[in-house]
């Protein structure tokens, strides 16, 4: 299959034309991820959100604008700065950890919990006031969706929605493994 065939049965949406991509420019892909951030396990994470991106955004590729592998190359970059950003995001809110102080007793034993923390404050703090509201309901004062149905005014239907869908957008901003949701693979 050639190049062009590859990058037009993408844009059509054959997964084996992203298969096919793959095994041509992955290696082109995690090299410039390994080269910009200099961490291999990153690097293959940027490799791989390069290529769900790329599917996703298979619509708006127009082969005729250019080839595939600078296509690729493009979303790369904006992959590897995306990481750049997260890594730094978690390197300020681990500087603003140090200086918050913590009435746990476990902190010294385990200072990661205090970045944990921190990490989840600020998510928070992002999500829609209504999401935020029943999180902090049902985590911070202990009550069941229920009793937050019963002190909110909500359905109870409603408090069960912004619930999951908080949490949801929680687990796309933390990751699962700071929750504790990992998935079976």
């Amino acid at each position: 299959m050639s190049d062009e065939e590859v990058a037009t049965g993408l844009a059509a949406g054959d997964e084996h034309c992203l298969a096919a991509a793959y095994h041509r420019w992955g290696a082109l892909v995690h090299t410039l991820a390994r080269r910009a951030l200099g961490d291999d396990r990153e690097a293959e994470d940027v490799t791989q959100q390069v290529f769900i991106a790329a599917w996703r955004g298979r619509a708006g590729y127009r082969p005729e604008r250019g080839s595939l592998p600078g296509w690729l190359t493009g979303i790369t970059r904006f992959k590897i700065a995306d990481a750049l950003a997260h890594r730094t995001r978690r390197a300020e809110l681990a500087a603003a950890a140090g200086t918050v102080r913590s009435g746990f007793p476990d902190a010294a034993a385990r200072p990661e919990a205090v970045i944990d923390r921190v990490l989840v404050h600020h998510e928070l703090e992002r999500l829609p006031a209504a999401q935020r509201l029943v999180l902090r309901l049902a985590f911070y004062d202990d009550l069941t969706q229920a009793q937050i149905a019963v002190r909110t005014g909500l359905p109870l239907g409603t408090v069960k929605s912004h619930v999951r869908r908080g949490l949801l957008r929680l687990r796309n901003a933390l990751g699962p493994e700071l929750l504790g949701t990992e998935e079976a693979a």
